[in-house]
């Protein structure tokens, strides 16, 4: 999975944390035959943000996420049921059969190591920079790789740059992209494992601040500040 695929859906996907929600969240494996909708990890499971929301990639559509199946049913009826429709993820209905033995009890599902940082306000970036501050990379230090010590395994790592409002979007997509790429490459020098850490740019299209262009170029600026970051989504399975 390369970062142009996600680019092309970052426009839809919510940056903002919840990790509650992620602890709860359940995996959706899905069949990797062919082009699968979402992002999936190492164990073929669904990628999704901090607020419970599957990556879309660039090979979403409604049809696909209708097609491609997670078990028994469409992986679009754990991800977009309202796009993909409630008869398809209706299970068919089964003749009757004799009762089955008890199953055997099901295996302990392995505990998560799943948790979101962002790199705003102070630890964030410089108008029009995409260089990692001393206090970004302390930031990154203690937030991320601190907390791999509690991790057995890290399968995913989705890293999303943003920018503030000012400049065309073409500019800004660029500049979002090179912020991404900037913590990837931290977090690579500080031993991550650079094959589970994807990239994504989400330009100038999910602002957490809006401000009033009456400010003045130089107040606009450092009002818009908060928009000027990146988000770093780790998922993976806890010691």
């Amino acid at each position: 999975m390369n970062a142009a695929k996600f680019r092309l859906a970052s426009a839809t996907v919510l940056m903002l944390a919840s990790l509650s929600a992620m602890a709860q969240s359940k995996d959706i494996v899905v069949d990797p035959k062919g082009e699968v909708p979402y992002a999936i990890d190492q164990r073929n499971a669904v990628v999704k943000s901090g607020t419970d929301l599957c990556w879309r990639t660039g090979y979403w559509t409604p049809a696909a996420a209708g097609e491609v199946k997670a078990g028994e049913l469409p992986v679009g009826c754990e991800c977009d049921k309202d796009v993909v429709g409630a008869e398809k993820c209706a299970p068919a209905a089964r003749a009757a059969a004799p009762a089955a033995p008890a199953a055997p009890a099901a295996p302990a599902v392995a505990p998560k190591c799943d948790f979101t940082s962002h790199l705003a306000a102070d630890t964030g970036f410089a108008f029009n920079k995409a260089t990692l501050t001393p206090a970004a990379k302390a930031h990154l230090d203690s937030a991320i790789i601190g907390k791999l010590s509690s991790c057995a395994q890290v399968t995913a790592v989705i890293v999303t740059g943003h920018t503030d409002r000012l400049g065309s979007q073409s500019y800004n997509q660029k500049l979002s992209d090179k912020r991404a790429d900037a913590v990837r490459a931290y977090l690579v020098s500080r031993g991550m494992n650079a094959d589970v850490i994807d990239t994504m740019g989400a330009g100038k299209t999910q602002p957490i601040k809006s401000c009033d262009d009456k400010l003045g170029r130089k107040k606009l600026i450092e009002c818009l500040a908060p928009n000027r970051r990146v988000t770093v989504d780790v998922k993976g399975t806890a010691k």
